[in-house]
């Protein structure tokens, strides 16, 4: 079997090999192609911007670049609760610029075929904008829900955040 991996384009019936890097949020399991995430660090001091949107925690410095970060939690509308020992910040690329994502805790990086990604269901209550669920993964006690990154944002957040 080829070590290769090949971006999610999506559910489908292929056979090509990806790795996810898997995460929860409360109490549910996500995941991200392993090539979007840059990093995975611990809890860190977050400097707090004025005039942010809600899910906007602030700004850190990684490394002399500045990086806006965002509560999953409070992006997916959920509730908040205080941050622990298992509490990371997942740096993920998107669109060419690097963007922290606070998570409950990351688990793993998990590899998946194609053909195992089912096609999100469709979710039309309330309105919500659910683009960035590009699949569903159901393996034996667990089912895992994937992201698409790139998708999370609108472009006009994807602007604002790459000017703080």
């Amino acid at each position: 079997m080829s070590n290769a991996l090949v971006p999610i384009t999506g559910a489908g019936g292929s056979s090509e090999l990806a790795q996810l890097v898997s995460f929860s949020i409360c109490n549910e399991e996500y995941g991200v192609e392993v090539l979007k995430v840059r990093e995975i660090i611990r809890m860190t001091t977050i400097t707090h911007m004025p005039n942010t949107p809600p899910y906007v925690e602030g700004v850190i410095n990684l490394r002399g670049k500045v990086i806006p970060i965002m509560s999953m939690r409070k992006r997916f509308g959920l509730a908040e609760t205080a941050n622990d020992s298992q509490t990371r910040i997942i740096v993920i690329d998107i669109a060419g610029s690097l963007t922290g994502f606070i998570v409950d805790s990351v688990a793993e990086v998990i590899r998946i075929t194609g053909s195992e990604i089912q096609p999100p269901p469709s979710m039309t209550s309330g309105g919500l904008e659910q683009e960035f669920i590009v699949g569903v993964v159901n393996r034996a006690d667990r089912m895992l829900i994937l992201l698409d990154p790139d998708k999370m944002l609108s472009r006009t957040e994807r602007e604002y955040l790459g000017e703080c």
